[in-house]
């Protein structure tokens, strides 16, 4: 893997040769994702962004993982085939703002590893309710795939209230496209399934006027919270 480290300003102010070897693809989403990643830059967030010179099978287009106390923002579209897949039908002309959506729901993973909150609940709330199965390690399991759903829904939710403040004409395309994605999801209650979270969001204005996308969220958060199971 490589790491392109700092990426700004607007994109490439990284090694001249790691630069030039980036391919138009990964220029392109880089640049999508830009806005967001020069916000992370302002919140002093330990974000480092390494793109990887060759996709493994199933990976992600974006994705989150953090190492010895800093966040990895990892681009994988080198040799993925499906990597646009979660675009689908939407023209290429108006992907952009839908990957720097994506880029702002990964940075929200970043802001709660920084918080020193990764998978803890708001102040107040505690888990209820009682789970017992004969195998404990189904039972560690399902608490770890409630405890990614949660942050899976924090994460979406920074996403919408960064396209609120950023692409409010788009909103709703954006929304729709998000809430589809989520719609598809292959089991209910899965890691992903954050319509708990995304179903509150239908109405932009529901972020209020703070124009801070990761504390804007955090009331819809809290809100679905309650009723996530």
């Amino acid at each position: 893997m490589r790491t392109l480290l700092p990426l700004f300003p607007m994109l490439l102010a990284c090694h001249a040769a790691s630069a030039a070897d980036l391919t138009e693809q990964e220029t392109r989403w880089l640049r999508a994702a830009a806005p967001v990643l020069s916000y992370s830059q302002q919140l002093k967030l330990p974000l480092d962004i390494i793109v990887q010179p060759q996709a493994k099978s199933g990976d992600v287009p974006l994705a989150m993982g953090f190492d010895g106390g800093r966040c990895k923002l990892v681009l994988s579209l080198r040799g993925n085939a499906d990597a646009e897949a979660v675009l689908g039908s939407v023209p290429e002309a108006s992907r952009a703002e839908l990957i720097e959506a994506m880029a702002a729901h990964e940075i929200g993973h970043c802001w709660r590893y920084a918080q020193g909150v990764w998978h803890a609940l708001p102040a107040g709330f505690v888990e209820v309710g009682e789970q017992s199965a004969s195998d404990q390690s189904l039972l560690a399991e399902a608490r770890a795939i409630r405890e990614n759903r949660r942050e899976e829904g924090y994460a979406d939710l920074v996403a919408l209230a960064w396209t609120r403040h950023s692409h409010p004409g788009d909103y709703g395309r954006i929304y729709g496209w998000l809430a589809s994605v989520r719609a598809t999801q292959p089991v209910s209650g899965a890691g992903h399934d954050t319509r708990a979270w995304v179903n509150l969001a239908r109405d932009g204005d529901a972020f209020g006027a703070a124009d801070k996308p990761f504390e804007d969220a955090l009331p819809l958060w809290r809100k679905g919270l309650l009723t996530d199971e």
